[in-house]
């Protein structure tokens, strides 16, 4: 799923967890990271499941300019694909500059009143630029805001 904003995904998600009885949420920044990193398997690697962008990720010199289907390029340490590169993926969390304040046990940073922007995890095949494809990689724009390479991947409790 791409071209969404984190506002559509709250009522898809809504309508998701009353269709099934399930309670699917988008991952918090620390569990999205967490994951892009390999968990317990990380080999340390500066892109989701390698050192080499290529081999894992979706950018714009070799994505066609643009999203391109999942499972393309090698997955990671656990076996997920395409957590560096092909679309920006929404966690949960409030956007701050830093981490100052933040959580320490991986649940979502979210303001009282909640501010409007939230988090970006991973970059997109619209980036060259390889910092912002590693798995620290991150942005906070608007919650409203759809763009033609952002995403998401569900969480489930």
């Amino acid at each position: 799923m791409e071209q969404v904003s984190w506002n559509d995904i709250q009522e898809f998600l809504r309508k998701l967890n009353e269709m099934t009885g399930k309670r699917y949420r988008l991952p918090t920044e620390a569990e999205w990271e967490y994951a892009a990193r390999g968990g317990k398997k990380s080999k340390g690697y500066l892109y989701s499941g390698s050192n080499n962008l290529d081999e894992v990720g979706w950018e714009r010199s070799n994505s066609g300019d643009k999203t391109r289907p999942v499972g393309g390029k090698k997955p990671n340490e656990l076996g997920l694909y395409d957590m560096s590169g092909n679309v920006w993926e929404w966690c949960e969390d409030d956007w701050h500059d830093n981490y100052n304040g933040a959580p320490t046990d991986g649940s979502a940073w979210v303001d009282s009143p909640r501010g409007g922007r939230r988090v970006l995890r991973g970059g997109s095949w619209n980036y060259y630029v390889g910092r912002i494809l590693r798995s620290a990689g991150r942005d906070g724009p608007n919650a409203s805001n759809r763009f033609n390479d952002s995403g998401f991947r569900l969480a489930r409790d």
